[in-house]
């Protein structure tokens, strides 16, 4: 009866979040039946004209027992926000080897991209039974990424990064929707999540045409876009070294410190002027409104690529690639038309259709 009134359950999230909306509904229940219990008994019991004994309870009964209802509502609280936040918790603890999949939403449409290249329009490809991580962004207004059958819902905001992850436990493909209004065609803005077997991912990953991973794309903007100029070892201008700082600290200006992860290299791209590293002038341009979000997530991948030990300085240029997407082949899926239908078959293996 359960499995008829909730939607499929194909992820480890998904299980979690079901046993807590099931055990709060049981709490609810067995509560609710327990106050209308007693108000049907005492209406009854202590009815106009009945002689029941309506004299108080003696002091030390009546504390006793106030004291148990309150103790007992307390405990209940608190078992229940622990359960609550520790699956909370553990959704935004990522596994190591998760997969990584960019994401920029737009209206109307969801773009993904793996960080060995993989790209697709409202259509995921995924593995079954291995963790997928997902840093997303939105390029105009807010979105909300929400996948029922994995219980996952992520707010995809402009200018900011969020992240999510999930780990799909059975193979088919699902609905992928946006769940915050985004103007005319929201409710067109569909996709899908394809989970395959490994074998078959595979397999699809290598009957894809080969293409630039995020971090080479990464590269090239920055040459192009001329942070090498700056940022190059040997750069006439005095700038900080990008080698080895990813997840570092960072001192900066005022005796403060910042973590070199994904928020602060986004900040330091268009508002360069914020956080300036201690020792430096700030003489960075800001690059809002010259970088989209894509770009700015391919940089970022490339400053990620470029590590993070202080005692290893690769070159620029010359980054250590690294990716956690299985399969050596660089990949862009066939697209969808944006709003069209989605369909519960997943597409098959076979020469890739570039957007």
């Amino acid at each position: 009866m359960v499995g008829r009134l909730m939607p499929e359950t194909a992820s480890l999230q998904a299980v979690l979040t079901d046993r807590i909306f099931i055990g709060l509904t049981i709490a609810s229940a067995v509560i609710l039946a327990l106050v209308i219990g007693l108000i049907l008994v005492f209406s009854i019991r202590f009815r106009r004209g009945s002689k029941a004994n309506r004299h108080p309870l003696p002091e030390i009964v009546s504390r006793e027992f106030e004291i148990g209802w309150t103790a007992a509502t307390i405990f209940l609280f608190v078992f229940v926000f622990w359960w609550a936040a520790s699956a909370e918790i553990g959704a935004y603890s990522v596994p190591p080897d998760a997969i990584e999949i960019h994401v920029v939403a737009k209206q109307w449409m969801w773009k993904t991209q793996a960080s060995n290249g993989a790209r697709e329009i409202n259509e995921l490809h995924v593995p079954v039974n291995k963790p997928v991580k997902l840093i997303m962004t939105s390029q105009d207004v807010i979105h909300s990424f929400f996948v029922p059958a994995f219980r996952l819902k992520r707010d995809v905001l402009p200018d900011q990064q969020t992240e999510a992850w999930f780990q799909a436990t059975k193979t088919g493909t699902f609905h992928l929707l946006c769940t915050e209004y985004c103007g005319t065609d929201h409710a067109r803005m569909l996709g899908r999540v394809i989970v395959m077997e490994p074998e078959a991912y595979a397999s699809w990953l290598s009957a894809q045409p080969e293409g630039d991973d995020l971090a080479h794309q990464g590269e090239r903007l920055f040459s192009e876009r001329g942070c090498a100029g700056c940022h190059a070892p040997g750069s006439a201008v005095h700038a900080p070294s990008l080698a080895g700082i990813w997840e570092r600290p960072v001192p900066l200006e005022g005796g403060r410190f910042a973590t070199a992860d994904a928020a602060y290299i986004r900040d330091s791209i268009l508002q360069p002027g914020r956080d300036v590293v201690a020792g430096y002038a700030p003489v960075m341009p800001s690059y809002a409104g010259l970088l989209d979000d894509g770009e700015i997530q391919a940089i970022t991948a490339y400053i990620r690529a470029l590590g993070s030990e202080p005692g290893v300085v690769r070159s620029l240029g010359t980054p250590e690639m690294r990716s956690n997407v299985p399969g050596g082949v660089r990949e862009r899926s066939p697209a969808m038309v944006p709003g069209a239908p989605v369909l519960d078959e997943p597409a098959p293996a076979g020469p890739g259709v570039r957007p």
